[in-house]
């Protein structure tokens, strides 16, 4: 159980920072937290309600992941070097696919609520 707390305890302060310094992480944060109120008047259902939010979800678990990439890129070297570029990259293609299946999956929502 103590090694529950401890992971909980690392998790919010990577949290805490990530939400005090990272551009990135507040505004999907921020889009979050807008999403619940509008994702329940846009959900067809609350399975899809729950869809939405785990599409934001997503793109933000692979943000967090790829500021956690580009931290340890840094720690290894500011150097730029094909092989830190490229892991980087990845990281950003990587937010960039989970944006498209975010927006996608919103814009169905949109789609389903004014057009059908």
């Amino acid at each position: 159980m103590e090694r529950i707390i401890n992971a909980f305890g690392h998790s919010m302060r990577a949290l805490k920072h990530l939400a005090g310094t990272e551009k990135a992480v507040q505004q999907e944060l921020t889009l979050l937290a807008l999403a619940l109120p509008v994702g329940w008047f846009l959900a067809p259902s609350f399975g899809f309600y729950l869809l939405m939010l785990a599409a934001l979800l997503l793109l933000l678990i692979v943000e967090i992941l790829n500021t956690g990439i580009e931290a340890a890129c840094n720690a290894i070297t500011r150097e730029i070097r094909d092989d830190i570029r490229i892991a980087k990259d990845c990281g950003s293609l990587a937010v960039l696919l989970a944006c498209t299946i975010a927006g996608g999956v919103w814009l169905y929502a949109v789609w389903l609520r004014f057009f059908v």
